[in-house]
């Protein structure tokens, strides 16, 4: 829609069996800091200074096991890093955290990295690409592609 300029997601808020866990990944693994906690059932994350990018709550999960395969909600929540070393420290961390990938993929526009939180939900870690780098057809529109992104050469960027 032409007439929503400027609109963004603002964040993602995630339901937890366990807050203290959920924080580890989200501060310790991602890099989030947190900005305010509600107790021990809420606790908001957030980059940069901003209010939050992240809620997590446990006050209809604490205990839960994340949703069976088949089932709908939520497939990925994707957080942009700046740059592909941004990318490549975050991807350190994760290995470092012993956490597997599910995959990793070069869009063309993007590279990202894909894992499970502690609570089985998707999470996508990307940077974007500059625009003018971006593929394109023969006609100038957008040609996204999905080809395997060679995670060691990325993990050398965080050297």
């Amino acid at each position: 829609m032409t007439d929503q300029i400027g609109l963004a997601v603002g964040h993602v808020h995630l339901k937890v069996a366990d807050l203290e866990r959920a924080i580890g990944f989200y501060r310790d693994v991602l890099g989030f800091e947190v900005m305010q906690r509600f107790g021990t059932d809420a606790a908001f994350l957030g980059a940069d200074g901003y209010h939050h990018h992240v809620g997590l709550n446990t006050w209809h999960s604490q205990g839960g096991t994340p949703p069976p395969n088949g089932h709908t909600g939520l497939y990925h929540a994707a957080f942009l890093y700046p740059d592909r070393r941004g990318l490549a420290l975050a991807l350190r961390r994760v290995v470092d955290a012993g956490i597997p990938l599910d995959g990793a993929a070069d869009h063309g526009v993007s590279e990202a990295v894909y894992l499970r939180d502690p609570d089985g939900n998707g999470v996508e870690l990307y940077r974007d690409r500059a625009p003018e780098d971006w593929p394109r057809d023969k006609d100038g529109h957008l040609a996204m592609v999905n080809i395997p992104l060679d995670v060691d050469a990325l993990l050398a960027e965080a050297r």
